[in-house]
């Protein structure tokens, strides 16, 4: 049973140096039973459980470390809803993400509420909102491969066709170092994208 846990994603930054996780138990009603474990959204839901990781930071080691998950902070996660991505000029990104990737922008969402310029993109049931404004990052001394940068990740159904469109347009780009079907590019702001092939 224990094989078939995975680690939450609060505890995934330390995984690296993760020693040993325990999982233990806290205060229990009498109709409380083990299975009340579930799987929701494809997410473990482990109510009234404390998770006790010993990690090593640093060379020091960090004992007891508790994070708790219970139905009483369970403040009801979905999904992501929209990523925020920054942009020089909006016609110059809309150009990229409408006519090279074929986003299709959300005319419900509000373009004239905000301070400043930008456009929401449909990916799927979610969104990117482009926005223009500064950018406080560097555009040059960047990663060559975005997937060793801060990146927005798209699931899509082939990655080769991705590709061609990417080779006719000549757009740079990397694959996947792992040797997975997914491909690595940036937008005109630098901003890096991958794109990871997914079986439905």
């Amino acid at each position: 049973m224990a094989s078939l846990l995975k680690l939450p994603s609060f505890i995934s930054p330390l995984h690296q140096n993760l020693n040993y996780v325990s999982f233990s138990p806290i205060i229990m009603n009498a109709q409380s039973k083990f299975n009340c474990v579930s799987v929701r959204n494809g997410r473990w839901n482990v109510p009234n459980m404390t998770i006790k990781a010993h990690t090593a930071v640093g060379g020091g080691v960090i004992h007891n470390e508790s994070f708790s998950s219970n139905e009483e902070s369970d403040y009801g996660v979905v999904n992501v809803h929209h990523v925020g991505i920054l942009c020089e000029n909006l016609e110059r990104s809309l150009d990229f993400y409408q006519n090279v990737l074929g986003l299709k922008i959300n005319e419900a969402r509000p373009h004239d509420k905000l301070p400043y310029r930008g456009a929401w993109l449909w990916v799927g049931s979610e969104m990117i909102h482009l926005m223009e404004l500064p950018n406080p990052d560097p555009l040059t001394g960047r990663p060559q491969h975005g997937g060793r940068d801060r990146h927005t990740c798209i699931a899509i159904r082939d990655v080769s066709k991705l590709k061609a469109i990417l080779d006719k347009t000549g757009i740079p780009y990397t694959l996947s170092r792992s040797g997975r079907p997914a491909i690595f590019t940036r937008d005109p702001d630098a901003n890096a994208l991958e794109f990871t092939q997914i079986d439905e």
